[in-house]
């Protein structure tokens, strides 16, 4: 049981602190955001309250990079950390006036407080994880550079004087020469933490037998879902991603088709869309489900998305049953008796 709910709002150079029982705030304050002065300060804090470890939740917002010392000291002296999504505690107060670090640690003890029967404890993923993340973070910062230098040798040529032209794109190739040699040496990274970690790479080879799934995404699925360990079913992720639809009515006055949310990860989102339409181009069963829905009047993103929602299934699939892909399987819950028979007489 819980006696002591301690709120922190978490930014890049302090922490601030907010400590409450089941009554009253019983102690504010503000911690550096640096791992040993942090540690020091929260047991010294621990030491105050005077109870012991289990009794005291930790809960704050996830800001990225920025909770490391925070995750890494309840880890060392063995404290719960509870880190919870900031739109879920923003919304479970209803309007709100004002805010600095100081109210915004308050809420977050009072949101650990009345909802303690939902807390989730966090913990880091593996070392490979962890660098699989930030490396796939960094790549996707230096692809976007790249991309952008490189729009500059077309978009500007007919702009300027031959000499001008000729003097910027001989700096902008040198830089983009750079930007693939630190691309080449990331995915290099990326793919020894593969040739390291047997689970992680038996992942991706799983991924990778379903149609339309490569590298890219794979990598991308396995950092996301922590090794498939953060999902419990490709529902649930196609709801994180973007995919599931949802309806909106009220009475008789209020009323929309069934829609996608914009609260979604944009990034995956897009990458298995191009897998969509890579599939219904050269895959025959997607693509004659593509084409029949078309034919019954379905609008085609609406399609697309279902077939990328199919792809996730498939994706969750495969894992769960540590099999690859196979176009014609049979899930034998669906199959008729007089099919049995049929497959049984031609066996």
């Amino acid at each position: 049981m819980k006696l002591f709910f301690v709120g922190v709002d978490i930014s890049k150079k302090k922490l601030d602190i907010c400590v409450r029982d089941a009554k009253t705030i019983i102690q504010e304050c503000t911690f550096p955001n640096s791992q040993k002065p942090l540690l020091k300060s929260i047991k010294s804090l621990i030491n105050r309250l005077n109870c012991n470890l289990n009794e005291v939740l930790f809960c704050g917002e996830y800001t990225g990079m920025y909770i490391y010392p925070l995750v890494q000291s309840c880890k060392i002296l063995g404290l719960d950390l509870w880190i919870e999504d900031p739109t879920q505690i923003k919304y479970s107060f209803g309007v709100q006036r004002g805010k600095n670090d100081k109210v915004d640690a308050s809420r977050i003890s009072e949101y650990a407080f009345r909802y303690q029967d939902k807390a989730k404890m966090f913990a880091l993923n593996d070392d490979d994880l962890n660098s699989l993340k930030l490396f796939l973070s960094e790549r996707d910062l230096l692809l976007v550079d790249k991309i952008k230098y490189s729009a500059q040798l077309s978009d500007q040529e007919n702009y300027m004087s031959g000499k001008d032209f000729k003097d910027k794109s001989k700096r902008i190739k040198q830089l983009v020469v750079e930007f693939n040699r630190l691309l080449n040496e990331i995915d290099s990274k990326i793919e020894s933490i593969f040739e390291q970690n047997e689970k992680l790479s038996s992942q991706r080879d799983l991924l990778c037998s379903v149609d339309g799934v490569g590298k890219r995404i794979a990598y991308e699925m396995i950092a996301l879902t922590y090794g498939f360990k953060r999902f419990q079913n490709h529902k649930q992720f196609c709801c994180y991603a973007g995919l599931a639809p949802f309806q909106y009515t009220s009475g008789s006055s209020i009323y929309s088709k069934k829609k996608v949310s914009q609260r979604a990860n944009k990034k995956i989102k897009s990458l298995l869309h191009l897998a969509a339409i890579s599939v219904i181009r050269y895959d025959g069963e997607m693509r004659s489900y593509y084409l029949r829905k078309k034919d019954e009047g379905k609008n085609g993103m609406l399609i697309l998305n279902a077939i990328r929602a199919k792809i996730v299934a498939r994706i969750f699939a495969v894992v769960t049953r540590n099999e690859r892909f196979h176009k014609d399987y049979l899930n034998p819950s669906f199959i008729s008796q007089a099919r049995v028979l049929e497959i049984f007489k031609n066996l």
